[in-house]
């Protein structure tokens, strides 16, 4: 299915997806071209990619994306297909989009976000990987690993998917990445300064 953001058009094929109101209860089943034509809720998982140094793999999207090409993102994600689990969701998507085979840790915390381009609500995952990501061609252009500064740095020189953003703020608000400090504080003001 791709990433939080992808579209239909990437894969070829019209997926059913559930249509979810803002709360994450079920509307009804529908087709994810119709959820990005009439902006819809629907379901997303983000799972954090870290290193056992601390580091996270960071990517930016394909410039092909018809929701926020080219952008960078923070996490590996993906829309859940009808009546698909988040947990079964976390597995197949950090598997698909980065070759990550290694266990997820999760649900860590629930995300809302809406934009004019997207509205999603989901769960967020982390996944310890030290190995080298397999990018998925059509979804991924390049990643890096990225320090907390580092990361802080990027977020406020990139483009980054919004959505991504948002679920990061959740996986920082539980404690769930990078080891509380100064690192981590100027991560978190480049956050706010981000998302407001």
């Amino acid at each position: 299915m791709g990433s939080a953001h992808a579209d239909d058009a990437d894969s070829g094929r019209d997926e059913e997806v559930d249509e979810v109101d803002a709360e994450d209860r079920f509307v009804r089943r529908t087709t994810r071209s119709r959820v990005r034509r009439e902006n819809l809720w629907h379901r997303c998982v983000w799972i954090f990619v870290c290193r056992d140094d601390g580091r996270l793999f960071i990517h930016q999207r394909s410039a092909t994306k018809d929701v926020y090409p080219a952008h960078w993102d923070v996490a590996a994600g993906g829309v859940l297909g009808a009546g698909e689990d988040y947990d079964d969701a976390a597995r197949r998507e950090v598997g698909e989009e980065l070759g990550v085979r290694s266990p997820v840790d999760g649900p860590l915390a629930r995300v809302r976000h809406e934009d004019a381009d997207n509205r999603v609500v989901g769960r967020v995952y982390t996944c310890r990987f030290d190995g080298e990501p397999v990018l998925q061609a059509e979804e991924v252009q390049r990643g890096e690993w990225v320090t907390a500064d580092e990361l802080a740095a990027a977020i406020a020189t990139r483009d980054f998917c919004p959505d991504g953003l948002r679920a990061l703020a959740g996986a920082l608000g539980v404690g769930a990445l990078f080891a509380p400090g100064s690192e981590r504080e100027r991560l978190e003001q480049a956050l706010v300064a981000r998302l407001g």
